[in-house]
Protein backbone atom coordinates (compact mmCIF):
# COMPACT_ATOMS: atom_id res chain seq x y z
CA UNK A 1 0.00 0.00 0.00
CA UNK A 2 0.76 3.77 -0.65
CA UNK A 3 -0.46 6.54 0.35
CA UNK A 4 0.71 9.94 -0.55
CA UNK A 5 0.36 13.52 -0.57
CA UNK A 6 1.09 15.83 -3.06
CA UNK A 7 2.05 19.35 -2.40
CA UNK A 8 2.66 22.25 -4.63
CA UNK A 9 1.10 25.58 -5.61
CA UNK A 10 -1.42 26.35 -8.44
CA UNK A 11 0.25 25.85 -11.78
CA UNK A 12 2.86 23.29 -10.54
CA UNK A 13 2.18 20.45 -12.45
CA UNK A 14 0.42 18.75 -9.41
CA UNK A 15 -2.61 17.15 -11.28
CA UNK A 16 -0.26 16.17 -13.95
CA UNK A 17 1.83 14.49 -11.69
CA UNK A 18 -0.53 12.92 -9.52
CA UNK A 19 -2.11 11.17 -12.75
CA UNK A 20 0.61 9.70 -13.64
CA UNK A 21 1.20 8.01 -9.99
CA UNK A 22 -2.00 7.14 -9.77
CA UNK A 23 -1.78 5.21 -13.11
CA UNK A 24 1.90 3.61 -12.21
CA UNK A 25 0.95 2.55 -8.66
CA UNK A 26 -2.66 1.84 -9.30
CA UNK A 27 -3.50 3.97 -6.19
CA UNK A 28 -6.82 6.30 -6.11
CA UNK A 29 -6.27 9.80 -6.73
CA UNK A 30 -8.71 11.47 -3.68
CA UNK A 31 -10.18 15.24 -3.72
CA UNK A 32 -12.06 16.71 -1.63
CA UNK A 33 -14.44 18.18 -3.71
CA UNK A 34 -15.38 14.91 -5.77
CA UNK A 35 -15.77 13.52 -2.32
CA UNK A 36 -18.42 16.14 -1.01
CA UNK A 37 -20.10 15.66 -4.57
CA UNK A 38 -20.49 12.14 -4.34
CA UNK A 39 -21.94 12.23 -0.71
CA UNK A 40 -24.46 14.93 -1.89
CA UNK A 41 -25.34 13.20 -4.83
CA UNK A 42 -25.74 9.55 -3.49
CA UNK A 43 -27.94 11.56 -0.95
CA UNK A 44 -25.85 9.92 2.12
CA UNK A 45 -26.09 11.34 5.49
CA UNK A 46 -23.08 13.09 5.35
CA UNK A 47 -24.38 14.13 1.78
CA UNK A 48 -27.43 15.67 3.77
CA UNK A 49 -25.01 17.72 6.14
CA UNK A 50 -22.52 18.56 4.06
CA UNK A 51 -25.22 19.66 1.60
CA UNK A 52 -27.31 21.56 4.71
CA UNK A 53 -23.74 23.40 5.89
CA UNK A 54 -23.12 24.12 1.78
CA UNK A 55 -26.31 25.49 1.17
CA UNK A 56 -25.77 27.72 4.12
CA UNK A 57 -22.54 29.61 2.72
CA UNK A 58 -20.28 27.90 5.36
CA UNK A 59 -17.38 26.33 5.32
CA UNK A 60 -17.60 21.92 5.51
CA UNK A 61 -16.22 21.32 9.15
CA UNK A 62 -13.25 19.31 9.31
CA UNK A 63 -14.60 16.69 11.34
CA UNK A 64 -17.25 15.84 8.47
CA UNK A 65 -14.21 15.76 5.59
CA UNK A 66 -12.16 13.00 8.28
CA UNK A 67 -15.69 11.45 8.01
CA UNK A 68 -15.89 11.44 4.58
CA UNK A 69 -12.23 10.72 3.87
CA UNK A 70 -12.97 7.53 6.59
CA UNK A 71 -15.21 6.04 4.36
CA UNK A 72 -14.19 6.65 1.25
CA UNK A 73 -10.63 5.12 1.84
CA UNK A 74 -12.31 1.71 3.12
CA UNK A 75 -14.08 1.19 -0.90
CA UNK A 76 -12.21 -1.49 -2.69
CA UNK A 77 -10.37 0.37 -5.11
CA UNK A 78 -8.42 1.79 -2.54
CA UNK A 79 -6.86 -1.05 -1.61
CA UNK A 80 -3.58 -0.23 -2.96
CA UNK A 81 -3.46 3.07 -1.57
CA UNK A 82 -4.20 6.66 -2.70
CA UNK A 83 -3.40 9.79 -3.40
CA UNK A 84 -3.99 13.51 -1.95
CA UNK A 85 -3.52 16.91 -3.71
CA UNK A 86 -4.72 19.87 -2.23
CA UNK A 87 -5.47 18.66 1.48
CA UNK A 88 -4.43 18.94 4.55
CA UNK A 89 -4.48 23.10 3.70
CA UNK A 90 -4.41 23.67 7.59
CA UNK A 91 -2.10 21.68 10.56
CA UNK A 92 -5.43 20.54 12.07
CA UNK A 93 -6.78 18.72 9.38
CA UNK A 94 -3.28 16.92 8.99
CA UNK A 95 -3.67 16.27 12.49
CA UNK A 96 -7.41 14.85 12.23
CA UNK A 97 -5.57 13.13 8.97
CA UNK A 98 -3.13 11.38 11.07
CA UNK A 99 -5.05 10.43 13.86
CA UNK A 100 -8.10 8.92 11.63
CA UNK A 101 -5.25 6.92 9.41
CA UNK A 102 -3.51 5.55 12.60
CA UNK A 103 -6.78 4.48 13.58
CA UNK A 104 -7.79 2.76 11.00
CA UNK A 105 -4.31 1.20 11.11
CA UNK A 106 -2.64 2.98 7.89
CA UNK A 107 -0.72 6.16 7.53
CA UNK A 108 1.11 8.80 5.00
CA UNK A 109 3.96 6.93 3.50
CA UNK A 110 5.08 10.16 1.89
CA UNK A 111 4.80 13.87 1.39
CA UNK A 112 6.29 15.45 -1.74
CA UNK A 113 6.66 19.06 -2.34
CA UNK A 114 7.06 20.63 -5.53
CA UNK A 115 9.23 23.46 -4.86
CA UNK A 116 8.77 26.42 -7.32
CA UNK A 117 10.60 29.77 -8.21
CA UNK A 118 7.84 32.18 -7.86
CA UNK A 119 8.85 34.73 -10.40
CA UNK A 120 9.52 31.80 -13.13
CA UNK A 121 5.66 30.34 -11.95
CA UNK A 122 4.13 33.40 -12.46
CA UNK A 123 5.76 33.36 -16.54
CA UNK A 124 4.83 29.93 -16.88
CA UNK A 125 0.72 30.55 -15.75
CA UNK A 126 0.75 34.24 -17.26
CA UNK A 127 1.46 32.39 -20.74
CA UNK A 128 -0.95 29.83 -20.72
CA UNK A 129 -3.81 29.88 -23.54
CA UNK A 130 -6.01 27.22 -25.13
CA UNK A 131 -7.78 26.73 -28.53
CA UNK A 132 -11.59 28.04 -27.87
CA UNK A 133 -12.46 25.06 -30.32
CA UNK A 134 -11.18 21.95 -28.87
CA UNK A 135 -9.42 23.14 -25.69
CA UNK A 136 -5.65 22.32 -26.21
CA UNK A 137 -3.19 23.75 -24.45
CA UNK A 138 -0.68 26.22 -25.50
CA UNK A 139 2.20 28.82 -23.98
CA UNK A 140 3.24 31.83 -25.41
CA UNK A 141 7.08 30.31 -25.17
CA UNK A 142 6.98 27.31 -24.09
CA UNK A 143 4.47 25.28 -26.17
CA UNK A 144 3.75 27.33 -29.22
CA UNK A 145 1.23 26.02 -32.18
CA UNK A 146 3.64 25.20 -34.78
CA UNK A 147 2.00 27.00 -37.46
CA UNK A 148 1.54 30.45 -35.67
CA UNK A 149 -2.27 31.28 -34.78
CA UNK A 150 -3.27 27.55 -35.86
CA UNK A 151 -4.45 24.95 -33.26
CA UNK A 152 -2.34 21.87 -34.23
CA UNK A 153 -5.15 19.49 -33.08
CA UNK A 154 -7.91 21.29 -34.91
CA UNK A 155 -7.28 24.39 -36.94
CA UNK A 156 -8.76 26.64 -34.72
CA UNK A 157 -7.86 30.04 -34.88
CA UNK A 158 -9.30 31.87 -32.01
CA UNK A 159 -8.01 31.17 -28.39
CA UNK A 160 -8.53 32.48 -25.19
CA UNK A 161 -6.81 33.05 -21.84
CA UNK A 162 -8.41 32.16 -18.02
CA UNK A 163 -9.23 35.76 -16.66
CA UNK A 164 -6.70 35.40 -13.58
CA UNK A 165 -3.94 34.35 -15.44
CA UNK A 166 -2.65 37.65 -14.67
CA UNK A 167 0.91 38.08 -12.78
CA UNK A 168 -0.73 39.94 -9.92
CA UNK A 169 -3.60 37.27 -9.51
CA UNK A 170 -0.77 34.89 -9.73
CA UNK A 171 1.42 36.40 -7.12
CA UNK A 172 -1.31 36.72 -4.99
CA UNK A 173 -1.83 33.22 -4.92
CA UNK A 174 1.71 32.29 -4.41
CA UNK A 175 2.07 34.06 -1.48
CA UNK A 176 -1.46 32.68 -0.40
CA UNK A 177 0.21 29.26 -1.05
CA UNK A 178 3.21 29.72 0.85
CA UNK A 179 1.36 31.45 3.61
CA UNK A 180 -0.58 28.53 3.85
CA UNK A 181 1.97 25.74 3.23
CA UNK A 182 4.82 26.52 5.39
CA UNK A 183 3.50 25.30 8.62
CA UNK A 184 2.24 22.14 7.01
CA UNK A 185 5.48 21.24 4.96
CA UNK A 186 6.76 22.08 8.94
CA UNK A 187 4.56 19.42 10.32
CA UNK A 188 5.56 16.56 7.73
CA UNK A 189 8.84 17.76 7.73
CA UNK A 190 8.80 17.21 11.53
CA UNK A 191 7.19 14.02 10.79
CA UNK A 192 9.85 13.02 8.47
CA UNK A 193 7.75 11.94 5.74
CA UNK A 194 8.20 14.93 3.69
CA UNK A 195 10.62 15.02 0.32
CA UNK A 196 11.17 17.98 -2.13
CA UNK A 197 11.27 18.13 -5.98
CA UNK A 198 11.98 20.63 -8.18
CA UNK A 199 8.78 21.47 -9.50
CA UNK A 200 10.40 23.75 -12.56
CA UNK A 201 11.82 20.70 -13.94
CA UNK A 202 10.58 19.54 -17.39
CA UNK A 203 7.59 16.78 -16.53
CA UNK A 204 9.68 14.11 -17.08
CA UNK A 205 12.15 15.03 -14.72
CA UNK A 206 9.60 15.63 -12.22
CA UNK A 207 8.12 12.13 -12.32
CA UNK A 208 11.56 10.70 -12.70
CA UNK A 209 12.12 12.77 -9.22
CA UNK A 210 9.02 11.35 -7.42
CA UNK A 211 9.79 8.13 -8.88
CA UNK A 212 12.96 7.91 -7.08
CA UNK A 213 11.22 9.32 -3.55
CA UNK A 214 8.73 6.43 -3.63
CA UNK A 215 10.71 3.70 -4.53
Amino acid sequence: MLNLILLGPPGAGKGTQAKLVQDKYKIVQLSIGDMLRAEVAAGSELGRQAKQIMDAGALVSDDLIVKMITSRIAKPDCKNGFIFDGFPRTIPQAEALDTMLKDSGIKIDHVVEMRVDDEAMVSRITGRYTCAKCGAGYHDTLQAPKAGGICDKCGGREFTRRADDNAETVRTRLKAYHAHIAPIAGYYAKNGVLKGVDGMAPIPEVTRQIAAILG
